[in-house]
């Protein structure tokens, strides 16, 4: 399997050359020269297998030609190690809770697959790889965790400074050892900004840069293995829809190379925050990026997603075909406090501000012939201001996470001027 840019076709790296480049040169998005379509006997038995043989099989195709088999089954294996469990909210109404792993986001698979990865080739490769990632919240602690002590690669992450929650700035600043934190003046498009950048920059060559955010492949494909898991317990059913949390719109457009593959997923619903940039764009067909506003639910705080490229190929570039099968929905800072109260009081399900506003997508556009799953993207202690706050009630830190605010942060203030960047990534 070759992955060509979404910007040129006619260039083609391996699996190995893209994740370990993360960015093409011409700065648009590797992407798989062919999507593999398995036919239906896989898929009708999907219900019979374990999610380690549902990944293999989905994954395979993309890396054993650079990955052994037995290598790729470990590194599956290592990956997915929690559970992700389907919870029925209401009838009809259930959430694929994706948080509970070691940082209680769904980015954890992603990062996870990608260290792993990375650390396989490693095993042929004596020179040390720097992992540059840029985060509006949870990739930055779940980056930290995936790579944390993993031989030969440090890790630099860029944040926006004062725009993520308590508990998220210490699951990316407490660690120490090989991960390395700075608070940027900025926002996070300032901070992803400044990654793209690095990559593009040829007097950085020598720094063996990689990145961990879902501009990776590495980091985008496998988040279509857990769009498999309502349909291990339903079976082949056509009547499934996913409401998705969407800020770089690699989580919703991962679901669609699941769907693109196979998968008999009947839709898409594309749930933001007021950083309405596609929502906007599947109306008119017109992508006009704004200035960020920062909102409560911060990790969707992107007005220039990078996956909408990815989003645009799956597609083939046919806007009639994307919003054949791909809606969007936005929901502002209150109304998201509110559906966040009506849950709680209704259901006595906590949800955090980003999962709400995909629960609130979901709701909004069900029919009555479909079944409904939004995706549960982080737990809801990371913004414990924001929940106590709107379902006046006070719920406490869970132990395993309490226990960081007694360590020491450590991160480096800059500003978003990339030359200084630069520098310290030179020094």
């Amino acid at each position: 399997m070759k992955f060509y840019s979404t910007n040129n076709k006619l260039e083609k790296v391996s699996f190995r050359e893209a994740v370990l480049k993360s960015l093409p040169e011409d700065n648009g998005l590797f992407f798989p020269e062919k999507i593999p379509v398995f036919d239906q006997s896989f898929i009708k038995k999907i219900n019979s297998l374990s999610l380690n043989e549902i990944a293999f099989h989905v994954l395979s195709p993309f890396c054993t030609l650079d990955i052994p088999r037995g290598m790729l089954e470990q590194i599956i294996a290592d990956t997915f190690v929690f559970d992700i469990p389907v919870v029925q909210v209401e009838d009809k109404v259930n959430c694929l809770e994706l948080f509970h792993g070691p940082t209680m986001a769904f980015k954890d698979v992603g990062a996870r697959f990608l260290a792993r990865v990375l650390s396989s080739f490693k095993e042929y490769d004596d020179q040390e790889t720097t992992i540059l990632v840029a985060t509006s919240g949870d990739t930055g602690g779940a980056v930290a965790s995936g790579f944390y002590n993993q031989p030969g690669i440090n890790v630099v992450i860029l944040y926006p400074k004062g725009k993520v929650t308590p508990l998220q700035e210490r699951q990316m600043t407490t660690l120490g050892g090989n991960i390395r934190a700075f608070e940027v003046a900025g926002d996070f498009d300032d901070c992803q900004s400044m990654v793209k950048q690095a990559f593009l920059d040829t007097e950085l060559k020598d720094q063996n840069l990689s990145s961990a955010n879902s501009i990776n492949v590495a980091r985008w494909l496998p988040q279509s293995v857990y769009y498999y898991v309502p349909f291990m317990s339903r079976g082949f059913v056509e009547n499934l829809v996913f409401s998705v949390p969407s800020g770089n719109f690699g989580n919703v457009t991962s679901g669609m190379l699941a769907k693109t593959m196979g998968l008999p997923i009947r839709r898409f619903i594309a749930s933001t925050n007021v950083n309405d940039v596609v929502p906007r764009y599947l109306k008119d067909g017109k992508y006009q990026p704004r200035e960020t506003i920062t909102t409560i639910s911060n990790a969707m705080d992107v007005s220039k997603p990078s996956n909408i490229s990815r989003l645009q190929e799956l597609h083939s570039n046919s806007f009639e075909s994307i919003t054949k099968e791909t809606t969007g929905f936005v929901l502002n800072d209150h109304d998201t406090r509110t559906i966040m109260r009506q849950c709680y009081d209704h259901n006595k399900y906590v949800l955090d501000p980003h999962t709400a506003i995909a629960y609130a997508g979901l709701k909004s556009g069900l029919q009555e012939a479909e079944e409904g799953f939004f995706i549960g993207t982080a737990h809801h202690s990371k913004f414990l201001d924001v929940v106590n706050s709107a379902l006046g009630t006070t719920i406490d830190l869970p132990e395993k996470t309490s226990y960081l605010f007694e360590k020491d942060k450590e991160s480096t203030n800059i500003s978003s001027d990339y030359q200084a960047f630069k520098d310290l990534l030179m020094a």
